[in-house]
């Protein structure tokens, strides 16, 4: 049975969403410490960490996320209490998939964890290339995007995504040269249709770009266009 992490140091809302879980298939493990994540996720690798912002113990949420972020793709869901948008853009620069503000409705969170994992689901996209590998989309200009590991290849070399950029740049090198609208990207990244800024869009963008500059630091790859969006062009 899969297994969701719930970090989260309140007892009445860890058993809250363990029973929501449960109900809906799901095994569940909690911890409420953020020091003792790390470990726990090397040893069990869960599919899906509810990750609360602020945790006892010298470590917080976003502490937690980054040490994650430099070793699994598993997806993470921030739970705060902080409504203020820097908190929430803070989180997603640091690699979390989505993020939940509390008081929430259990339902919603069920929602929005069912949709990230399908969203991180292993599936056989509409490819780019006339000769495609298995679970790998290819562009024509020689990036290569592997939605079962979230990575991006270019000219032999590779990084690790989130969910969230994977989702972007997969839609922006899907047409080479197209200008989509910050939108439009929202729209991909968040099928949910829950309201976001363009600000979130942005953060995440510029998160992509220094990965993308990792592979090619000699040439830019996402373009921006001054009010209205962003591009793949190499």
């Amino acid at each position: 049975m899969d297994t969701i992490l719930i970090v989260e140091d309140e007892p009445k809302i860890a058993d809250i969403l363990a029973k929501y879980l449960a109900n809906s298939g799901y095994q569940t493990h909690w911890i409420t410490q953020g020091t003792e994540v790390t470990s726990w996720v090397k040893e069990h690798q869960p599919v899906l960490i509810l990750l609360d912002l602020m945790l006892p113990g010298g470590k917080d949420g976003l502490e937690v996320c980054k040490e994650l972020r430099q070793f699994t793709t598993t997806p993470i869901i921030m739970l705060t209490a902080l409504s203020e948008e820097i908190d929430r853009l803070l989180g997603l620069e640091l690699g979390a998939d989505d993020y939940i503000c509390k008081p929430f409705s259990p339902r919603e969170v069920i929602a929005r964890v069912k949709a990230v994992l399908r969203r991180a689901a292993p599936t056989d996209n509409t490819l780019l290339s006339a000769s495609p590998t298995p679970s790998a989309t290819i562009s024509t200009q020689g990036l290569v995007l592997e939605r079962d590991r979230l990575t991006v290849h270019w000219e032999n070399q590779e990084t690790v995504l989130t969910l969230v950029e994977f989702e972007l740049l997969e839609t922006l090198a899907s047409k080479p040269g197209r200008i989509f609208s910050r939108q439009h990207l929202m729209e991909k990244a968040y099928p949910d249709n829950r309201i976001v800024s363009d600000r979130t869009i942005d953060s995440h963008i510029k998160k992509l770009r220094k990965k993308l500059d990792q592979l090619e630091p000699e040439r830019e790859l996402i373009h921006s266009v001054y009010s209205v969006g962003y591009k793949y062009e190499p």
